[in-house]
């Protein structure tokens, strides 16, 4: 098997996952921006690097209450839910709403303003999702 290197990288670690190899070593465009340096795309639709945004664990979700790091304001995080990042942010628009508070989606895990536990945790059971209270 023949490898071409390119810059330090050879062909192998060029390669796109649809098979398309690209030598240029474009990175921005007048046209559309960003480029992906592996296939040239444009970021947006370059596939080479995204990561499965499903998380991939035991199926449980995990509830817990934490205080520390956050300047002692208590958050509730909910970790485990396998949903892609669209519907997880549907998700906590919805509990935001139930519980009357802010929050946000961080690397996949929800985090809602306050102790809500219990109103969370019997929300998502009536989901059909297997719920567990981690922490304390």
């Amino acid at each position: 098997m023949t490898t071409i290197h390119v810059v330090g990288l050879s062909v192998e670690e060029r390669a796109c996952p649809s098979g398309v190899v690209n030598l240029s070593r474009l990175v921005y465009s007048t046209d559309f921006g960003r480029a992906c340096p592996v296939c040239g795309k444009p970021i947006a639709e370059c596939m080479c690097r995204k990561p499965s945004s499903k998380v991939s664990g035991d199926g449980v979700l995990r509830v817990r209450r934490e205080v520390k790091g956050r300047k002692g304001k208590t958050v509730t995080t909910v970790s485990g839910i396998p949903l892609d990042d669209e519907e997880l942010r549907e998700l906590a628009s919805t509990l935001k709403h139930l519980c009357g508070t802010g929050g946000s989606v961080k690397d996949g895990v929800l985090v809602i303003q306050g102790d809500h536990c219990d109103v969370l945790v019997s929300f998502l059971q009536k989901r059909g999702y297997v719920v567990k209270r981690s922490g304390g």
